[in-house]
């Protein structure tokens, strides 16, 4: 993790912490302990260690969880572009590619391809954190952001 914080990362992790986790029980349960580590304008990464909240029956990443993954970073990196609004889903595509299991650590990137007047379109990858980075699960995330 870099030691330097720009105001993209800070307005982030600040929307993060006093806006949507403490007002939003799923997020809290299932991304209590995930770790916003960069941010960039339309682009965020962040890290979350697979649980055993996580875990379907089979004993990997469970399906919901990676929706909700999905979720959040796109809204995150809507919000790194400066905004403070992550918006409303309209339209979520995930698509699982293979698996991550308790204890494994992921990588989240997410990235806004572009954010208008009303909406944002986003893509987001999941993967393993390391060298080998595997895709655990990639998708598409279209958001309603159009101001108060």
């Amino acid at each position: 993790m870099s030691a330097e914080i720009n105001a993209e990362l800070q307005h982030v992790r600040d929307y993060w912490l006093k806006f949507m986790k403490p007002k939003s029980p799923i997020y809290t349960f299932l991304l209590n302990d995930i770790q916003i580590v960069s941010a960039t304008k339309g682009s965020i990464t962040a890290h979350l260690q697979v649980l055993p909240i996580h875990v379907n029956s089979k004993g990997t990443l469970h399906g919901v969880v990676s929706s909700c993954l999905m979720d959040w970073a796109g809204g995150m990196s809507i919000v790194s572009t400066g905004l403070d609004n992550s918006g409303l889903s309209t339209d979520i595509h995930t698509t699982y590619v293979s698996v991550a299991r308790e204890g494994d650590l992921l990588e989240i990137e997410s990235n806004a391809s572009k954010v208008g007047a009303s909406l944002a379109f986003t893509t987001v990858q999941i993967r393993h954190a390391g060298e080998n980075g595997q895709i655990v699960a990639h998708g598409t995330h279209t958001k309603y952001v159009k101001a108060k």
